[in-house]
This record gives structure tokens, C-alpha cells and sequence, in this order.
């Protein structure tokens, strides 16, 4: 028995989107969206033990059995593939991540190695825009003089200050990591390499106080904040979350910091959340997963050369992110005909029911994708977070409605 959810989209009664139909998909108008971010997994293992980690910590153990580091041979393997996607499909700009774990783990050497490996391969056509994600526990003057020379941009996980950071991003021995991160900051701040900061990312967490939580961070004067909500689905809710339960624990905390934001005499950095809703409130396009119903255009690529989903999908089951894929013998193109893969690009067609009949479906899209798994359906239900995120699009809608309805008032 299948269900059909619309053009041409079907599911079995099994775990969405295993039975997907992409050939009905593509007859119904359906077309992919190329990828455009490339997140490579240059190392594996981390020198901190967040006890959150989606990595480590989750469903998903497959690091245990990869490569530390990306090899120089998957590293070419990755630049040829990434070449060969741009100019297939003529893109002008992509995005690089240097992921983990933790990237600096890798070393200097590697990460130029592997920036300078992709753009040459890409061509000077191609703009490829470089940033790493780490947790600045070893950043330090070398890596930013080379990140200057290459012009890499360096985002840092940092969750307020420090007892709230502490709570949870600790190292193996148990001892916090805050003050590293903040020496690392310190230098990625001052003057000499500010200019190569990206932003801030910030797990929530609902025992640390919001505003406060929200002023640490801003402390350091980033140009973007990102709330992370901690990744939990149906059948492993997240802390605080009871499914099915109408309360909005997440939503209370995120409003609290949204005020604080919004209130502000003038914007003292961009928070990405807010700002997407925002937009999309406003009829514009979501240009992240978490909210909206822009096709997702990001691949994987793992230490062993294995095309991956977004890693986060490992706090599902096991081999969530799995494609069965591989730099060495598959394009990306064939990844984007996956019914997994095509499950994230189809929009408003892919989404539950109870999503696709709700009044504020295209500005929530659902939620993040990875947050919607339940065991025995698999994708196809509402974020387990569907409350929270109701309330908040809710009262930034109001909020923004109210601002806008006196602005005229005053124009007229």
C-alpha cells in the first residue's frame, strides 16, 4: 500500500522517503537543484566531547570505522567530482565547509591542501567561497595566517558564556573548554584577522538563560548568530520536548532572545533564524533548511570519499545519511536522483499532511527535515518541534505585522 502526497510523490507504508517515486516526480515537473555546498569531512575525530554531538553521541556510530584524516587521494578524488558538478551545471559560486569533528585536527597543511586542491580543479569560472566550522580550541595564529592567505572564513561553536558553554562542550577528561575557545576567539577578533570571522553557533540549551546567553555571544561582536535547536526526533525526543505535548519550552527561550534582538535601538548582528523567518514572512525565499521550502542543495563528502547527507540526519538511525555513494566512482548528479536526496528538494509536495495543510507551511517548511523522523514511518510527520516552531513564527510574524501596520499609519 502506498500513500500518495501529492505530484507524483508516494510513500510506502514503510520508513519515507525509502519508496519515494523520483521518475513520477520528474513527469510531474520536478527538477534538482544542483548542489551547491560541499561540506568535507577532513577529520573525523574531535578533541572535545560535547555530550549533544550528533556524531558521537547519536544513533549513527560510522566514524568509528573511517579514516582520521581525508587522504590527498580523496581529497583530489573530491576536487575532480566537484569540477565536474560546476561545470555540468554552469555555477558561477559554490560553498566549501571544512568540517568535522574537528577540521583543525587535520592541520594546517591538509586544509590548504585541500582548499587550493578544489579551486584549481574548479577553475577561476568558479568563485569557491571557503569556510571552516570549528570549535577554536587549537586555532591559533598559524591557522589564521594561512586562512587569511586563502581567504578561508572561520566560524566557531561557542554556547554563551562560560557556565552555559561548559554545560556540555567539554573535553574527554570532563574539563570545559570555554577558556580555549575564548583565547581562541580573541585572536580570530582582533584586529589582525577579524575580517575572517563568519559568526557564532549556538546549541540551546533550555537551563541557560536566554538573554543572557544571547549577550555573551554578542559580546564578541559577531557578524551572525546561529541557535541551533539540539537534534531529537519522534522516537528520541530532544531535552525538554515531550512529543505530542502542546507546551513551547523552545519557542519561550527563543522569543525571550528575539525581543532582546528585535528591541535593540539598531541591529547589532544578524541572527539567522530570525532573519529567515522574517524574510519569508515577507515573501522572499529561506536560503538555510530550517525553515522554508527551498530545496536543499548540500552534499557530504566523508574521510573515506563516501557521499554523505547532511551529518546531522546520524541523531536518526543508523546509516541515515547513507547514499551507498562514492567520489571515486559516482558523480554528484547521481546522488541528486537518490529518493533521499530528492525528499529535500521536492518543497511543499514532500511534507506531512498535517504540514501541508497548515497556515504557516511555507515560512516553517515543516521544520529541519531531521527533526521530523519517527521509527516505522520514517520522514513523512511534522518537526517533533511543531509547536515551538508555530509559536515562534507566530509572534515574529506579530511583532513584525504590528511595526509595519504603525509604519503606514504614520505614512498616511
Amino acid at each position: 500500500m502506498t500513500v500518495n502526497l501529492g505530484q507524483g510523490v508516494t510513500r510506502s507504508d514503510g520508513e519515507w522517503p525509502a519508496d519515494l517515486d523520483v521518475a513520477a516526480l520528474r513527469a510531474g515537473g520536478w527538477r534538482p537543484t544542483p548542489f551547491r555546498e560541499f561540506v568535507l569531512k577532513i577529520h573525523s575525530r574531535c578533541d572535545l566531547a560535547c555530550d549533544y554531538c550528533y556524531m558521537y553521541e547519536m544513533a549513527d556510530q560510522s566514524w568509528r570505522s573511517r579514516p582520521r584524516r581525508m587522504s590527498r587521494t580523496v581529497l583530489d578524488q573530491t576536487a575532480r567530482r566537484i569540477a565536474e558538478h560546476v561545470h555540468a551545471h554552469g555555477l558561477d559560486r559554490v560553498k566549501l565547509v571544512l568540517h568535522g569533528g574537528e577540521p583543525l585536527l587535520a592541520g594546517a597543511e591538509r586544509l590548504a591542501y585541500a582548499v587550493r586542491a578544489v579551486r584549481t580543479a574548479v577553475g577561476s569560472g568558479t568563485s569557491v567561497d571557503v569556510r571552516v566550522q570549528t570549535n577554536a580550541v587549537r586555532l591559533n595564529t598559524a591557522f589564521l595566517r594561512i586562512f587569511d592567505e586563502l581567504d578561508v572564513t572561520v566560524a566557531v561553536s561557542l554556547d554563551g558564556d562560560e557556565a552555559a558553554h561548559d554545560r556540555h562542550r567539554r573535553r574527554p577528561d570532563g574539563r570545559g573548554s570555554h577558556a580555549a575557545v575564548r583565547a581562541g576567539l580573541a585572536l580570530l577578533t582582533g584586529d589582525a584577522f577579524r575580517h575572517l570571522f563568519a559568526g557564532l553557533l549556538s546549541t540551546i540549551d533550555l537551563h541557560n538563560p536566554p538573554v543572557r546567553t544571547y549577550e555573551a555571544l554578542l559580546a564578541w561582536n559577531p557578524p551572525q548568530v546561529d541557535f541551533l535547536l539540539p537534534h531529537g526526533n519522534w522516537s528520541a525526543p530532544p531535552p525538554g520536548r515531550t512529543p505530542g505535548s502542546p507546551d513551547t519550552p523552545y519557542a519561550d527561550w527563543l522569543i525571550a532572545v528575539f525581543d532582546r534582538w528585535y528591541d535593540a535601538p539598531r541591529q547589532e548582528t544578524r541572527v539567522r533564524t530570525f532573519a529567515e523567518i522574517m524574510q519569508l514572512l515577507l515573501g522572499g525565499a529561506s536560503r538555510t533548511e530550517n525553515v522554508g521550502l527551498s530545496p536543499v542543495a548540500t552534499i557530504v563528502v566523508e574521510t573515506d570519499g563516501a557521499l554523505e547527507q547532511v551529518s546531522a540526519l546520524k541523531s536518526a538511525f543508523p546509516g541515515a545519511p547513507a547514499t551507498g555513494l562514492h567520489v571515486e566512482r559516482d558523480p554528484f548528479d547521481t546522488a541528486l536522483l537518490l529518493p533521499s536526496v530528492a525528499a529535500r528538494q521536492s518543497g511543499l509536495d514532500a511534507l506531512a499532511p498535517a504540514c501541508r495543510s497548515c497556515a504557516l507551511r511555507r515560512v516553517c517548511g515543516g521544520g529541519l527535515y531531521v527533526h521530523r523522523y519517527r521509527a516505522g514511518n520514517g520522514f513523512a510527520n511534522p518537526s517533533v518541534y511543531c509547536p515551538d516552531m508555530f509559536r515562534l513564527i507566530e509572534h515574529v510574524r506579530d511583532r513584525v505585522r504590528a511595526d509595519l501596520t504603525a509604519r503606514a499609519a504614520r505614512q498616511g
